[in-house]
């Protein structure tokens, strides 16, 4: 019992980190392709930075956010059907 304890502690802890990075990154990426397209003209706004405060706050409620959850969900099924099974099959 107390190594599935361990097991669910560290995974949460590596999980957590891995989601942070992700989001880090696509939260990044997005800001990048916000500024080039501001560069590009064509856009409203008065600023680059309202531009791209604008288009941050529609993407903190975007599909593509919610999907780096999945950093959670894939391995826990996966590590779930593993030990199933490995015990049961």
């Amino acid at each position: 019992m107390f190594a599935l304890a361990r097991l669910l502690v560290m995974g949460f802890f590596v999980l957590t980190i891995v989601y942070i990075c992700l989001s880090l990154y696509s939260r990044a990426v997005r800001r990048g392709k916000l500024e080039a397209e501001w560069r590009e003209g064509g856009t409203s706004g008065d600023t680059m930075e309202d531009f791209v405060q604008e288009g941050l706050k529609d993407y903190d409620g975007s599909l593509r956010r919610k999907l780096i959850l999945g950093v959670y969900i894939v391995p826990i099924c996966v590590v779930s059907f593993i030990i199933y099974a490995t015990n049961f099959m």
